[in-house]
């Protein structure tokens, strides 16, 4: 799936864009019972007159009545769109709480910088957080436009000097270039800092 954020995705999917809220169904299926004398009509609204000629359906939200004019076939196709709404939210929170995404999230930008900082993990741990990073790399990383990486250490070990296209040929390169690195190098504690530094100086990443 494309790499799009919750918020343009609920743009695309989301109940409002697709007249499936509550009061977009409400208003499709019948109309709201007022009492109230309306002054610019200078008379009582229509719907006065509705008390006990249909069902009707309060909202808890504000307290609102409305009366239910819809045909049944008209209810049954709005359950139908409703399901396949469940389904399709259902969907995207697998995909979110999946793999890569379940650790890094959905990635946004065009151009980043990975700074890997292992700190003292056991062998098992760092073989974990490398397969992580492998992961995020072939799922994600390949739909963007750029990449590095930067691993902490006393001296700073860069995959590349700057950020570099995206291709399958690099990927494939930074995979083998992690599982190249030590399990242990030696880190000050102000190494961690440098390194977002020094990902940060790089022009083509802005976040």
């Amino acid at each position: 799936q494309p790499l799009v954020s919750s918020s343009k995705w609920l743009q695309l999917y989301g109940l409002k864009r697709n007249k499936l809220s509550l009061s977009q169904i409400l208003s499709q299926i019948g109309f709201r019972h007022r009492k109230d004398y309306v002054t610019t009509l200078g008379k009582p609204v229509a719907s006065r007159y509705a008390d006990g000629l249909f069902p009707q359906y309060k909202r808890a939200q504000d307290g609102s009545v409305y009366n239910l004019t819809a045909r049944k076939e008209l209810i049954l196709h709005f359950v139908d769109c409703l399901m396949g709404a469940i389904e399709l939210y259902q969907q995207r929170m697998e995909w979110l709480t999946s793999r890569s995404r379940q650790i890094f999230g959905v990635i946004q930008e065009q151009c980043i910088v990975i700074v890997l900082d292992f700190g003292t993990v056991a062998p098992i741990e760092f073989d974990l957080c490398r397969d992580a990073i492998c992961m995020v790399l072939v799922e994600q990383v390949t739909q963007i436009a750029k990449f590095n990486l930067i691993r902490v250490g006393q001296d700073l070990t860069k995959w590349q000097q700057k950020s570099t296209p995206v291709s399958q040929h690099a990927v494939e390169s930074a995979v083998t270039w992690l599982w190249k690195l030590d399990h242990m190098t030696a880190a000050s504690h102000t190494s961690s800092g440098e390194a977002l530094l020094e990902a940060m100086s790089d022009e083509a990443v802005s976040s």
